[in-house]
């Protein structure tokens, strides 16, 4: 693999507001729309305090846990990434399902296995991703390897009793 994070920089002006549009489907009630393969994470922003959204792919969910992983594609220097980092208690939605989670960074060995897994799932998807952020994924498990020590993850572990169903009705 080609690349380090230190030449990722999250997207900024023209780039970021499309990056940012999915946001805008859950405001209109329409995040379903983006299926159960997107969250809307609500979090509180570690400068201003203020809530802070961010649309983010789910690399893998442990059900039987109800836990959600998801990768700071833009590396360390993520927002979201770093707001979590000093608050680590956020909102999802998923659908229809709001929840309260609280976030924890995965140990590299893990991250590598959630990165793997998702490769052999979505082989196209991960390699499109990769070239997005500027990665050259090559030799294929040892660069899935090297993604997953510059691409951190996040576990989302819903909180117990927090869960709610968003009316839909007009």
């Amino acid at each position: 693999m080609t690349a380090s994070p230190s030449h990722i920089h999250p997207p900024r002006g023209f780039s970021r507001l499309v990056w940012r549009l999915p946001i805008w489907l859950y405001r209109a009630r329409l995040g379903w729309l983006l299926t159960s393969h997107f969250l809307l994470l609500e979090h509180v922003g570690r400068k201003s305090g203020q809530v802070r959204q961010a649309v983010l792919e789910i690399l893998k969910r442990d059900k039987a846990n109800d836990v959600y992983y998801l990768a700071a594609g833009f590396g360390p220097a993520s927002d979201w990434y770093q707001n979590l980092l000093k608050t680590p208690k956020a909102k999802i939605l998923l659908g229809f399902r709001k929840a309260d989670v609280t976030a924890e960074v995965v140990s590299i060995e893990e991250a590598e296995r959630i990165i793997t897994d998702y490769a052999r799932r979505y082989p196209t998807a991960i390699r499109t991703l990769a070239r997005i952020l500027g990665y050259k994924i090559q030799k294929g498990q040892e660069d899935y390897r090297e993604f997953a020590k510059v691409v951190p993850i996040v576990a989302l572990k819903v909180q117990k009793n927090s869960n709610t169903i968003i009316e839909t009705g007009g």
